[in-house]
């Protein structure tokens, strides 16, 4: 299991959450500031499966090509 996090930017944010979501994956969408893009930006939490990595990373590169992805190993996972 890997945890991907999207950090793209607020003018594409919309249209990454109805990608991913359209294609099955659950998508949690913060509101961040920082210095990644070093413009307004969304942080998008998507918990996904090893192999479905690519697909999520395509999917929101397409939509966001100049997005920034972190995928974290989750070693536990739990919905309570």
């Amino acid at each position: 299991m890997k945890l991907a996090v999207f950090v793209v930017d607020n003018s594409k944010a919309d249209a990454s959450v109805d990608a991913l979501v359209g294609q099955g994956f659950r998508v949690t969408r913060l509101a961040s500031t920082g210095g990644f893009l070093r413009r307004g930006n969304t942080t998008l939490l998507v918990g996904l499966e090893d192999d479905e990595i690519d697909r999520a990373r395509n999917i929101v590169h397409e939509v966001a090509p100049e997005s920034l992805l972190i995928a974290v190993d989750l070693e536990r996972y739990e919905r309570l």
